[in-house]
């Protein structure tokens, strides 16, 4: 437990130079983090001095690694206190307190919803001799957690769920309690596009006949939770709509496993002459990312792609399921889309009610018309990717919507 003051906590973390952070979810929650991650980074460049970061997180997790300039290595491990297909069993739990130990850490960092329980992951720290181990808790952790931080939101959540802090919040105030450069640092959600794989995007734009010399709208009809996913046929007219309305082609992604629904938003338009492409399965994580960094906007159910949108600060259209109130884009130009129910917040992957009212509630029209606002003629009548030379750069050349 806390014994000391944030000051004198601070002096003590200020010589830990390996960190273990723990973030054992998906892809999205891993982004979120990523200013946390940040500011624990930053903190030990101020003192002159170097900070080995090293992300324990799931297999969707470490996807984002190679894009995360401030995580030195990763060790992956879908842990069995967090919701995976396939969760490591009693012998790999064994062996991943035998990887720690052998980090030779100096402290661990727990990044938690306020949903989950941060003990057993303290529990692996401890057994692992990392002395340091920082963490919100709802209950006493006793010698688990060195530094235990209250946890406000669980109590929130029982009374005002709308008021729980977001994701990234959440995670900054943590580190805050260690590190004082937190408060002084860019908030954005950091991810680092890189060359090549906006390279392999123009290269599967052109395959498909689109130029990147004019704008695109990626659509993402696809997200891990069935209670978080629009129906596709809304989707497909929004992106026949949109492409009419604005003359320009709408991108359609999706997982491998998502092919048979991203096939379902496209085919009206290919079946209508509308210029609806489908990229399901053909984009690694890099190249996705790349395709939202060039896109005008972003239509997308509340999932992984929101986020990415976020830390390219590409303009979202957020169709948000209300099964939580944390997630919803963060410090980009968006519109949060939902309908208000009385079960709203039930934190359920599967709506229990079925009937999914809060997403269902929401119209094609609500979404396109959302969608104007966030069509900046600025943004596509420029650059939209580092380096890219456009045919235009005054924004009276930007096309406009057809009535």
């Amino acid at each position: 437990m806390i014994a000391a003051g944030i000051p004198e906590r601070r002096a003590v973390w200020a010589n830990a130079s390996r960190i273990l952070c723990v973030r054992p979810d998906n892809l999205g929650d891993v982004v979120m983090t990523t200013p946390a991650f940040h500011a624990l980074k930053a903190d030990q460049q101020t003192r002159r001095a170097s900070r080995h970061l090293t992300l324990l997180t799931s297999r969707s997790g470490a996807t984002a690694a190679p894009h995360l300039s401030d995580i030195d290595d990763v060790i992956v491990c879908d842990v069995p206190w967090a919701k995976h297909v396939n969760a490591a069993d009693a012998d790999q739990t064994r062996a991943l307190v035998d990887t720690l130990r052998d980090g030779a850490f100096d402290a661990a960092v727990i990044f938690t919803v306020h949903t989950q329980n941060p003990l057993p992951a303290a529990m692996l720290c401890f057994l692992a001799g990392i002395p340091l181990r920082l963490a919100h808790c709802r209950e006493n952790p006793y010698a688990l957690l060195t530094d235990w931080i209250a946890d406000p939101d669980a109590r929130i959540a029982a009374t005002a769920p709308g008021d729980v802090r977001h994701e990234v919040r959440r995670q900054l105030d943590l580190v805050q309690h260690v590190t004082d450069v937190a408060a002084h640092l860019p908030h954005r959600l950091r991810f680092n596009v890189r060359a090549a794989d906006r390279d392999a995007v123009r290269a599967k734009l052109a395959e498909r006949g689109i130029t990147t010399d004019a704008p695109w709208i990626v659509l993402h009809p696809g997200a891990t939770a069935a209670s978080r996913r629009y129906p596709p046929d809304r989707f497909a007219h929004i992106a026949c709509t949109l492409a009419n309305r604005y003359g320009c082609p709408v991108v359609v992604t999706g997982a491998p496993t998502e092919a048979e629904l991203v096939q379902q938003v496209c085919l009206p338009g290919l079946i209508a002459g509308q210029r609806v492409m489908n990229l399901a399965g053909a984009l690694t994580l890099g190249e996705l990312a790349a395709l939202i960094e060039g896109a005008a906007l972003l239509v997308s159910n509340n999932s992984g792609p929101v986020h990415l949108a976020a830390a390219t600060q590409t303009p979202v259209v957020d169709l948000y399921a209300l099964t939580n109130p944390q997630h919803t884009p963060w410090a980009v130009p968006h519109a949060v889309l939902s309908h208000q129910v009385p079960c709203r917040y039930c934190y359920r992957s599967v709506c229990p009610l079925g009937h999914q009212a809060c997403l269902t509630g929401v119209t094609e029209e609500e979404v396109v018309a959302a969608a104007h606002p966030l069509w900046q003629s600025s943004r596509v009548a420029q650059a939209l990717w580092p380096g890219a030379a456009m045919a235009t750069s005054s924004a009276s050349n930007a096309p406009t919507p057809v009535a």
